[in-house]
């Protein structure tokens, strides 16, 4: 039985034997206005005592001293956890929020199963509802949320796959949240509501839900097409990172690599890098042949080539990154900095001894590549902030395109810190075994698709696009 299975069997439980409004005395009628959902910024910040995946986070919040924290942090936004067994909430909390701080906005975050759940909420005050696709059939989904509307209240409909954003394509919800954490596993992956969004047809105000804890993380979901945040262990915790985190709102911009690498994906297939381009011809050829990142590396190595290369590059399908390798306290060329500003590349990947704290304040958008020597490498994996990290394979005299690969054993230890991007010593000959084996999601090949440093040959780039079709398949 999964965690949501459990609270789903938990919660019908409770209303058996205390009804919708938990045996407390909610009002018959709504004592307070109604007040819009959404305003900006669209920021989030939730009340909860616990939860499922980080077990007790602050068992005695009081939730009208929290929701009155947030409000003077400027936050017009709040969700209130209700359901008690899991998350140490309750209706009480909704109600003395909206009581006693009535032009807040307020959620009722709960799993809610039925239309009384939704009478009841816009009873005790609540602005907006969530409806979690997962756990609603279809029709009775349509008809929480249109009661909901009809009351005046918000409906925020949460969405974790491609698959529930067609259950609910033909409702189009206004309101659409996207969750990166999994509710079966309660695992988060910050890349997966960029998946999930790449299939909504329509265009609902967008809200990116679990795994903000910072600035960084605030822009890379407000720069990728999402208008709002959902925040919730972080500022309980730690509410001093309110402003830190609404910061996000004044300096987001809509960036092309994060929204469109991942909107491009096939199911089943890796994404694939060819790094190391120094002709136009082959640029051409990779991005012909489904390249989903074409790299160029700015730095010392047989493959370097100049920003005036890649100025003259004509538009691509693929996404192009601009490789650099820099020491700590080093800053980012102006020349580097300035072909992501005017459109030229696209991301930035750092493959030098980068601090994990400086990269996004020397490029957005950016990953990191970090070259493993052993398990102990695999550690910095989490020391940085960007949702992806790419492992290479370790060698003193130089930063990648070694053609050596990475040990088995790390590889594997690598891929359960963060999803798979893998590289070191890729080639035709053994990508179909990798891709079997590893599962990666990303896989970067330079010097294995080569004659010689620098040059790329046909064949070799034809075969291991053939062999990756055929791995995947």
């Amino acid at each position: 039985m999964t965690i949501l299975s459990r609270i789903l069997e938990d919660r019908e439980k409770r209303i058996r034997a205390s009804g919708h409004t938990q045996g407390l005395p909610v009002p018959r009628e709504r004592q307070v206005p109604v007040v819009p959902f959404g305003r900006y910024p669209f920021l989030i910040c939730e009340i909860k005592r616990k939860s499922p995946s980080k077990g007790k986070i602050a068992s005695a919040l009081d939730a009208e001293e929290q929701a009155r924290l947030y409000a003077s942090k400027g936050v017009r936004s709040v969700s209130v956890l209700t359901e008690e067994d899991y998350f140490g909430g309750s209706l009480l909390d909704l109600m003395k929020v909206k009581e006693k701080l009535p032009d807040l906005s307020v959620l009722r975050k709960d799993f809610l199963l039925d239309e009384e759940d939704i009478h009841v909420s816009f009873r005790a005050g609540a602005d907006a509802v969530l409806l979690i696709a997962s756990v609603l059939d279809k029709d009775l989904l349509n008809r929480m949320h249109n009661l909901a509307r009809h009351l005046g209240m918000a409906a925020l409909v949460e969405v974790h796959s491609r698959e529930e954003v067609e259950k609910v394509s033909d409702l189009k919800p206004e309101l659409v949240g996207i969750n990166s954490r999994d509710l079966k596993t309660f695992k988060v992956d910050p890349c997966h509501p960029l998946i999930v969004r790449s299939a909504v047809s329509w265009e609902p105000e967008l809200v990116f839900e679990s795994g903000i804890t910072s600035k960084e993380d605030a822009v890379f979901a407000l720069s990728s097409g999402f208008s709002g945040i959902l925040v919730g262990e972080t500022v309980v915790r730690k509410p001093e990172r309110i402003g830190e985190i609404k910061a996000g709102f004044t300096v987001s911009r809509p960036v092309r690599f994060w929204k469109d690498l991942y909107a491009g994906k096939k199911i089943g297939r890796p994404l694939v890098k060819v790094c190391g381009l120094t002709r136009e011809e082959d640029v051409k050829l990779a991005d012909d042949l489904g390249a989903d990142i074409l790299g160029f590396i700015f730095a010392p190595s047989p493959r370097r080539t100049g920003p005036e290369v890649v100025r003259s590059l004509g538009k691509t399908r693929a996404l192009k990154a601009g490789v650099v390798v820099l020491e700590r306290g080093a800053l980012l060329p102006e020349e580097i900095a300035g072909l992501i500003g005017d459109g030229h590349i696209d991301v930035v990947q750092f493959h030098g001894n980068e601090d994990p704290g400086a990269c996004f304040y020397m490029a957005f958008p950016y990953y990191k590549a970090l070259r493993i020597a052993g398990e102990e490498s695999t550690d910095y994996i989490d020391e940085y902030r960007c949702p992806r990290v790419l492992v290479d394979a370790y060698a003193a005299e130089r930063y990648g395109g070694t053609g050596r690969g990475i040990d088995e054993s790390l590889v594997i230890m690598s891929a359960q810190r963060k999803p798979l991007w893998l590289a070191g010593g890729l080639h035709p000959d053994n990508i179909r075994e990798t891709i079997k084996k590893y599962q990666p999601e990303l896989v970067d090949a330079s010097s294995g698709l080569e004659s010689g440093p620098g040059i790329k040959n046909r064949d070799k780039m034809k075969q291991f696009f053939r062999e990756i079709a055929y791995g995947s398949a």
